[in-house]
């Protein structure tokens, strides 16, 4: 098998390590190679094998029945690797992943640098949609079956060095569709549609017509026993922290303007919120967080209906439901959201004002930046006080200050608020 930069000497060393149990390349090394593509990690640009290994004699146990370190044919087969590779292969690290017995490896063979992921065949049943799976081992044919996409399950097995296409991947590759493996598989978990998205944008592929009406269908039909209204923190792992994951894999990896446009007009961002949905402002939203180095998953949930409460169901890092907590601090100081200005006491009339709101507790440059990526009014003085306002300090410093009689405490403190205050003063609004 000759994949353009794999040196061919790999392959007959992972056979070797995996013994009597069948070891075959699949995913995203498979497809792309059918694309004349070369697979690479998208962070460290290595190149990037996904391995998935079958043992028999586990088949049907429950993979987390015993420590993945210890029992998974997965961590056999890098054990082995480390023991009966030759001088030219080094494994630099191998790092195992969970309860489902994958192994991240970096190897390195010659001169050339490569990330292996490999995985203990499965095969999952989703018993509740949405839920977490219920996962035990099983064959190559399994794990296939339990994939996303057609064109993302086809592997080579490393002993025939055979093509398994059992689900017409190839066929969708000539036809550029993305296609669900089976009819429940939205139902089963709904990020798949995510993932779907991610595809169409990096590969240019549509989603094949039965899809699109599976997913329509889905999203009408929301199947999940969890709904909106219900709280954030009861929903299913696939409404949750699952599709964060997909999110940020989709802003942070592929083209998200590509992505985003696909997922809308498949009625996917309903996963996330209906005003989303029928949002047309995100594009516009994002491209301006993007330019404030904001983070983009935070720019996109700003468009929601509630955003605290998705970005508490998503569970987004801390940092980050503090800005939009902040962010949303600032909306109501601003009037939330009504027409400019709220009343005559509430609106600053100068520099010095708006000085003082936006630098008061509780907000911060960051929340001030989302605010103009949002377009909350008045947009003027936010931008003039980001730009300029905030960095305009007294015009005499404390030493000046203190080098002309002002004693140091209280005294000198108003006397620097006041020099700023009329250096403000003197700024346009």
């Amino acid at each position: 098998m000759d994949i353009p930069g794999v040196p061919p000497t790999l392959w007959p060393q992972l056979l070797k390590a995996a013994g009597p149990r069948q070891v075959a390349l699949v995913g995203g090394a498979v497809r792309d190679w059918l694309l004349h593509i070369q697979h690479r990690d998208p962070w460290r640009g290595l190149l990037d094998l996904d391995l998935v290994i079958a043992d028999p004699t586990l088949d049907g146990l429950p993979t987390g029945a015993a420590r993945p370190e210890r029992s998974s044919p997965a961590w056999r087969l890098v054990e082995n690797l480390t023991t009966t590779a030759d001088s030219a292969l080094t494994v630099q690290s191998a790092r195992p992943h969970g309860q489902y017995g994958t192994v991240e490896l970096e190897l390195e063979l010659g001169p050339t640098q490569m990330v292996l992921d490999v995985a203990s065949a499965r095969a999952e049943a989703y018993p509740i949609p949405g839920e977490n799976p219920v996962v035990h081992y099983g064959t190559l044919e399994d794990d296939l079956a339990r994939r996303d996409l057609t064109i993302n399950a086809m592997a080579f097995d490393l002993a025939t060095g055979s093509l398994l296409d059992p689900h017409g991947g190839q066929m969708d590759l000539a036809s550029r569709q993305l296609r669900f493996l089976h009819p429940a598989s939205l139902r089963d978990d709904p990020t798949r549609l995510v993932r779907a998205a991610r595809y169409a944008a990096r590969l240019g592929f549509q989603l094949a017509p039965e899809s699109l009406v599976q997913a329509r269908a889905t999203l009408a039909a929301w199947p999940w026993l969890w709904c909106a209204k219900d709280s954030p923190t009861q929903a299913p792992a696939a409404l949750s922290t699952r599709l964060r994951r997909e999110l940020e894999l989709l802003l942070e990896q592929e083209d998200w303007r590509v992505a985003l446009d696909r997922l809308q007009a498949w009625d996917g961002l309903l996963l996330l919120d209906p005003l989303l949905q029928s949002d047309r402002r995100w594009l516009y939203r994002l491209r301006c967080a993007s330019r404030f180095g904001l983070p983009l998953m935070i720019a996109l949930i700003a468009g929601a209906q509630s955003p605290l409460l998705l970005a508490e169901r998503l569970q987004v890092p801390h940092r980050q439901h503090l800005l939009l907590r902040q962010f949303m601090n600032l909306r109501r100081r601003l009037g939330d959201g009504a027409p400019w200005p709220p009343s005559q006491e509430q609106t600053p009339a100068s520099p010095w004002q708006w000085c003082q709101l936006l630098e008061a507790p509780g907000l911060s440059p960051q929340a001030v930046a989302l605010a103009l990526s949002c377009e909350v009014a008045p947009r003027r003085p936010l931008l003039r006080w980001l730009l300029r306002w905030r960095h305009l300090g007294p015009e005499h410093s404390a030493q000046q200050l203190m080098d002309a009689g002002v004693p140091k405490g209280p005294e000198l403190g108003e006397r620097l608020k006041h020099s700023r205050r009329e250096r403000l003063e003197r700024e346009r609004p």
